[in-house]
């Protein structure tokens, strides 16, 4: 019964994950695609857009919010592993105990940060300075973001998720030259 159950919140988060993650991919997309329309605005007919530098920072932010929860989902993140290499089976284990805790208490205190700040621009619709678009709907995918990422963190110290596993990363070497 928990087995299934733990079952079905990993298939959940994996589905919420890849979605937001799919979000990311579209943000990503659009700049491209608004860089290159305003570029050849600009060469063609001296015109570029007016509002591409303040959707490309909104963009840029969207994606690399909603992109969080995949990379931490799938443990691909920078970490800094000297001290947590060099420890043994259960002191390991500790490590990622703690390291999850402090991921889990950094995300919990930046979703109760973010929340005010969310209110504070919708309650005031607050608008971009030159185009004039609205800021709170951008705004809502970082509180989104972080409470899935911070569930993402939540179910892998239950054991919902496995754990990162360092022996399961092998150094990856070169077909052409045989170095890493």
């Amino acid at each position: 019964m928990i087995k299934e159950f733990n079952k079905i919140i990993a298939q959940g988060l994996e589905k919420l994950v890849l979605v937001s993650a799919g979000a990311a991919m579209l943000s990503m997309i659009s700049i491209v695609g608004i860089i290159f329309m305003s570029v050849l605005m600009r060469k063609l007919i001296n015109a570029p857009l007016h509002i591409t530098e303040e959707v490309v920072g909104l963009l840029l932010s969207l994606s690399l919010f909603l992109g969080l929860p995949l990379v931490t989902m799938r443990s691909k993140h920078v970490r800094v592993s000297l001290l947590a290499d060099q420890l043994k089976d259960q002191w390991h284990l500790g490590i990622q105990i703690m390291a999850l805790l402090f991921g889990i208490g950094f995300f919990t205190w930046l979703i109760i940060e973010t929340v005010p700040w969310f209110e504070f621009a919708f309650n005031r619709n607050i608008k971009t300075e030159t185009s004039r678009i609205l800021l709170y709907p951008w705004m809502a995918a970082m509180p989104f973001s972080l409470t899935l990422t911070c569930s993402v963190l939540i179910a892998r110290l239950f054991g919902v998720i496995d754990r990162f596993d360092p022996k399961d990363i092998k150094p990856k070497f070169s077909k052409i030259s045989g170095k890493l």
